[in-house]
């Protein structure tokens, strides 16, 4: 059995890779190190499983990710290796034509948000199959004192927007090693989740991001009111960012605050996404301040906020806005069948499965999200004031947070 900290290391190796290969748009990369990952967790499950095997008490296999089934769910993965037996898995999937289960889509989007913060940060929900999403784009008050006359009703009619899940498909292989097969469903499905998570937590985020609207999520980073081209949005003009004086930083927030279409709304604390790099390069020295007693205090801001590093952001750019501003909407949808795949036969001693997930996603308005260059953030200044009641004036000076 490898230890943990060979298996934490190596996953986060190959996620890396698998992120890189996704932001490249290299098929074959993608292809290669989406082989490895899955192949490095199918490992560990197994491993896992072959060490627990004795193990009958729930919350300990809890405890490893190993969750009781619904009825649905076992019948689900006891298609799948009913599948992964048969001569032919092709005719054996359509013979199932089984969903999978919703109850799994919900475990996904659960696991994801749990080591993801940027997907828990968004308001990231399933679909469980809907066409149509009903989104409330400007915070408006539903309710009125007097009677609804037609003024209002278009007022509030302007104010709804009805968003298309179906418009965008996360294609997630899953490859299924004979191995898997001798473990049971329970353990099929710590393995599917697994894969599922980690795939579609690639693809959400730089989509989230990103996207440029077309077949995908329209991103943070766009104009929702830009002239759209072929279905692509334009980028947002960047607010430069050089400094977290407070008046600089607080004045890059302050637009957050109007509603689109006119009046107010509470900005009690805003969502800074940044470059990992970035992050230790730029935003740790310029929110780290040394205090009285000589030790450091990081994440100082001038106003609330909720850092999230996300490499879906190049270096230099970052994003600011309002945590539950964006909405994403996820789901396997009514045809959320498993399928055969024949594109990846260079994987030894593996089936290969397919399903297609639908979502979409987007910002609630155009004014929750402001894109930021950050390119020439400056580190703290620290002002220092000295004060000798006996004779001697006051003395003020500025050092840097660094010394």
């Amino acid at each position: 059995m490898r230890s943990k900290d060979l298996i934490t290391q190596e996953k986060t190796e190959l996620l890396q890779r698998l992120t890189g290969a996704m932001q490249s748009g290299d098929e074959t990369a993608m292809a290669t190190a989406f082989s490895d990952f899955a192949e490095s967790v199918q490992r560990s499950v197994v491993e896992e499983a072959r060490e627990l095997a004795q193990v009958v008490d729930a919350n300990v296999l809890a405890a490893r990710g190993v969750r009781q089934l619904t009825s649905d769910e076992r019948e689900f993965y006891q298609g799948i290796v009913k599948a992964s037996r048969s001569g032919n898995p092709k005719q054996a999937l359509v013979d199932i034509d089984k969903a999978m289960p919703q109850t799994i889509i919900d475990t996904v989007i659960d696991d994801i948000k749990a080591n993801h913060p940027l997907l828990d940060a968004v308001d990231f929900v399933n679909t469980n199959g809907a066409i149509r999403m009903i989104l409330n784009a400007d915070d408006v008050d539903l309710a009125t004192w007097d009677a609804l006359n037609t003024a209002i009703s278009k007022e509030l009619a302007g104010k709804i927007e009805l968003i298309d899940v179906s418009f965008a498909k996360l294609s997630a292989y899953i490859p299924v090693a004979k191995d898997m097969l001798d473990l049971g469903p329970a353990w099929l499905d710590n393995y599917v989740r697994l894969i599922l998570a980690e795939a579609l937590a690639a693809g959400l985020e730089n989509g989230i991001v990103n996207g440029t609207g077309k077949n995908q999520p329209i991103g943070m980073t766009k104009d929702l009111d830009g002239s759209v081209t072929q279905g692509v949005y334009p980028d947002k003009t960047k607010v430069t960012l050089s400094s977290l004086d407070p008046v600089e930083y607080c004045g890059v927030i302050a637009p957050l605050a109007n509603k689109p279409n006119g009046g107010y709304r509470a900005v009690p604390e805003v969502m800074l996404l940044v470059n990992p790099v970035d992050y230790i390069q730029k935003v740790l020295p310029a929110t780290t301040v040394r205090a009285a007693d000589g030790t450091y205090k990081n994440n100082i801001f001038p106003y609330p906020t909720r850092v999230i590093q996300t490499s879906a952001l190049t270096s230099g750019n970052a994003v600011i806005g309002l945590v539950n501003k964006y909405f994403m909407g996820v789901g396997a949808g009514k045809s959320g069948t498993l399928e055969y795949s024949d594109e990846y036969q260079f994987l030894e001693d593996t089936r290969v499965y397919l399903t297609k997930l639908h979502g979409n996603g987007r910002p609630k308005d155009n004014n929750s999200f402001i894109y930021l260059d950050i390119s020439g953030l400056k580190p703290a200044n620290l002002k220092v004031e000295v004060t000798n009641t006996a004779e001697k004036p006051v003395n003020t000076k500025e050092v840097s947070a660094a010394s």
